[in-house]
């Protein structure tokens, strides 16, 4: 098991169990105060972004304005309630993602997708930057087949400019109702807390109209 590609995906076989058990967070966001865990308030809508280390992925989503509040978590694979050491082994086949709870009266999921697309290179596959293995894929975990449609126009839209600019394909992985395991409490808006932390989210330089 552990001599795994961690280029290459875990299968459900392989994949390490997990646990009943839900991670214990603090139920506070640390720059916004508000909560990370459900219930949230009515009307706010949920969409959940892979883009490599979630440390600097989460941070460039809460400053959005209409965003109520974010959280990092493991999410697109097979382990229930993983650890951040399970991830990292390749053997649970989540990857490091953040869920974002935004108002839609005041930012659109297309602004938001705006934002996932320019922020990060979503054609290296199983890597972000030198951030390597499956814990580190670009994805996009949607909740409903709305979100889905904009999803897959945007994708569509950005795709084309990419390779006008000379990049490959997208290798974002796009699905729907996968569920979200809360990472540890010290990853939760971790450059709040450590100004100085490592982060290397890094765009192609390429606008998404």
């Amino acid at each position: 098991m552990l001599g795994l590609n961690k280029y290459s995906m875990v299968t459900e076989a392989e994949a390490i169990p997990g646990r009943p058990e839900v991670m214990e967070i603090t139920n506070t966001h640390y720059e916004n105060g508000h909560p990370i865990v459900p219930s949230f308030p009515d009307g706010m809508q949920e969409i959940v972004f892979g883009m490599g280390c979630f440390w600097g992925a989460e941070r460039r989503f809460w400053i959005q304005e209409g965003v109520y509040t974010t959280a990092v978590g493991y999410a697109g694979g097979y382990t229930e309630n993983p650890t951040y050491e399970e991830v990292c082994s390749g053997l649970t086949g989540h990857t490091e993602v953040v869920k974002v709870v935004f108002d839609p009266t005041v930012v659109t999921l297309e602004q938001l997708l705006k934002v996932f697309w320019e922020a990060h290179d979503p054609t290296q596959g199983m890597r972000q930057g030198n951030d390597t293995g499956t814990q580190y894929r670009s994805a996009i975990y949607c909740a409903n087949d709305q979100q889905m449609k904009l999803i897959l126009q945007s994708k569509e839209q950005y795709q084309s400019l990419l390779e006008q600019s000379g990049f490959p394909s997208i290798t974002t992985e796009i699905s729907q109702d996968k569920p979200f395991y809360y990472a540890e409490d010290y990853h939760q808006q971790y450059l709040a807390k450590n100004p100085g932390g490592y982060c290397s989210l890094k765009g192609t330089g390429v606008s998404c109209t």
